[in-house]
């Protein structure tokens, strides 16, 4: 005797279905996306703060290093 897919009816055997699975899986997901897109945003946030604060570098405010006078020679 085969089993019809067509039956509804589960075959000897068959495990019955869990649905605490599913729910699980599905909040499981909801919450990984929830912390992704915080994450996203104040990553993008950071930058965007990062890009109006940052302070314009000019070659010549750097000095280069100048040798300690008096170092072992």
């Amino acid at each position: 005797m085969t089993h019809d897919p067509r039956d509804p009816r589960r075959p000897p055997g068959m495990p019955k279905k869990n649905p605490t699975r599913a729910v699980s899986v599905f909040i499981v997901v909801v919450v990984l996306i929830v912390i992704g897109t915080i994450l996203f945003n104040a990553i993008r946030e950071k930058r965007e703060f990062d890009e109006q604060n940052a302070q314009p570098s000019a070659a010549s405010d750097v000095r280069p290093a100048m040798p300690a006078v008096g170092a072992s020679q």
